[in-house]
């Protein structure tokens, strides 16, 4: 795809429903007692897809319609109405279920799938199949499902068991699809699963939208003491903290709940390059409705202000249990500079971790330049996200040093257009689809097709508020 530079964006725009959130709200319909569940504004990416073509295999019946999807019980939901205390029965599939590029899609299933008393095998496309799944499969199989892999990835074959253990399960990597995983199987298993996040809670949709349908889910804190290497408390010495606070997430087991219907609000995540479009072209005024706002995802707004972007949310409401509001960004572009916000690292990578490319993009406009470390995941996303940053933005004419664990990009840099590829990764080829809107000469995108896996829409909403 040709891109050309653009002067600056202005009007306002919807984007298409969380990506995330849809995921979560048709497994969580699909493990509803029984009934209908109408789900609006339903994500359009391929990603999502994956997810219902899944659910129609294990017996779900689904039915689009303008706008939404619509969940009904199935067959298999109404012949097992006698699992009393047990979400709905699924039926075994014939074949494997094809999650297609969507990490969320294998992960969460795993956990549905875990509580099942079937046997089925998850599988994906090249990329997918590369990435890492032993984080789902030891707390699962924990848990009293089998699982087999191919060294800890895709194809994955899940041996459930009903009801499953209930366990208590400390992450050691932070993870939303990792704990959404444990929670759906703990959904069938006896007595309380816990999942302790360690002092980074993750996006939490997933409790949000089991409350929503009835869940007993609770969310607690809970303080550790803080243990030397021969496992002696430490003494505690001025100005530190003994011990560190954990967010607990726990939900009973063997309790069903009713189907209900569900608000999608737009995907913060899609906005994001959008928001960072707008904030680099000097002029801009845009304005992006129904996003959602839920503060587990809104570091990235706070991010763009530090760093001196004029972005504010309003009108902000509580939609099924999901904040939901207004972003309006004008380009300042000559007020861009890093101060304290020009480290990227630590806790904030978990809560930044699907926007860092087109904060590097960022990165590269303001004064000071931006540095990112702890972002070892990129390297197991859909692509190595750090070498394909690094990549292209070497090749628009910007100062990069790549680490194992992230990057650091010169600032003020003048991006020249460039021929720029998207490795298969569709918030490559978006965040580099920003860069060349700010570079001096047009840019070619080998592989733009990529973005459909979760905003189709991406170069249509952006070329109706681009004015060249």
């Amino acid at each position: 795809m040709r891109i050309e530079p653009a002067r600056r964006l202005r009007g306002r725009l919807s984007v298409p429903g969380d990506k995330s959130i849809s995921h979560r709200a048709a497994i969580v319909a699909a493990m509803s007692s029984g009934g209908r569940a109408r789900i609006d504004n339903f994500s359009t990416s391929a990603d999502c897809a994956s997810t219902l073509a899944a659910l129609s295999q294990l017996g779900v019946s689904i039915r689009r319609e303008a706008g939404a999807v619509v969940v009904f019980e199935g067959d298999a939901g109404r012949a097992s109405s006698a699992s009393r205390g047990l979400t709905r029965r699924l039926r075994a599939p014939s074949e494997p279920l094809d999650c297609g590029n969507s990490g969320s899609t294998m992960r969460m299933l795993a956990g549905l799938l875990a509580g099942q008393e079937f046997a089925s095998v998850l599988t994906g496309d090249e990329s997918l199949r590369a990435r890492p799944m032993k984080r789902i499969i030891e707390p699962l199989e924990l848990m009293g499902a089998r699982l087999h892999s191919q060294d800890g990835r895709a194809p994955l074959r899940v041996e459930g068991r009903a009801p499953l253990d209930a366990v208590r399960y400390e992450m050691p990597v932070a993870s939303a699809q990792v704990k959404s995983a444990i929670l759906l199987a703990g959904l069938n298993a006896e007595g309380r699963t816990e999942v302790v996040e360690g002092e980074t809670p993750t996006r939490d949709h997933t409790e949000r939208m089991l409350r929503w349908l009835g869940a007993r889910v609770e969310t607690t804190t809970e303080t550790r003491r803080k243990l030397n290497e021969d496992g002696i408390e430490e003494r505690k010495v001025e100005g530190d903290v003994r011990g560190a606070a954990s967010s607990v997430v726990s939900v009973e087991g063997m309790k069903s709940f009713e189907a209900r219907d569900i608000d999608v609000p737009g995907d913060i995540s899609s906005a994001a390059f959008l928001i960072a479009a707008a904030a680099l072209l000097e002029g801009s005024e845009l304005t992006l409705e129904g996003v959602g706002l839920n503060p587990t995802r809104t570091e990235i707004l706070r991010t763009m202000r530090a760093l001196g972007a004029d972005v504010e949310a309003s009108d902000v409401r509580l939609v099924c249990n999901e904040e939901t509001g207004e972003v309006r960004i004008r380009g300042v572009r000559g007020n861009l500079a890093a101060g304290e916000a020009g480290v990227i690292d630590g806790a904030l990578v978990a809560q930044l971790i699907d926007e860092l490319p087109v904060l590097a993009v960022v990165g590269s406009q303001v004064e000071g330049g931006l540095r990112i470390r702890d972002a070892s995941e990129l390297r197991v996303k859909e692509s190595d996200r750090i070498g394909a940053t690094v990549e292209n933005l070497r090749a628009m004419g910007a100062e990069v040093e790549e680490y194992a664990d992230g990057l650091a990009v010169g600032g003020g840099a003048r991006l020249r257009g460039a021929r720029l590829r998207a490795h298969g990764d569709h918030r490559i080829a978006m965040a580099f689809t920003v860069a060349a809107l700010i570079a001096d000469g047009a840019s070619e995108l080998e592989g733009a097709e990529c973005v459909a896996v979760s905003f189709p829409e991406f170069f249509r909403l952006l070329e109706s508020v681009a004015e060249r």
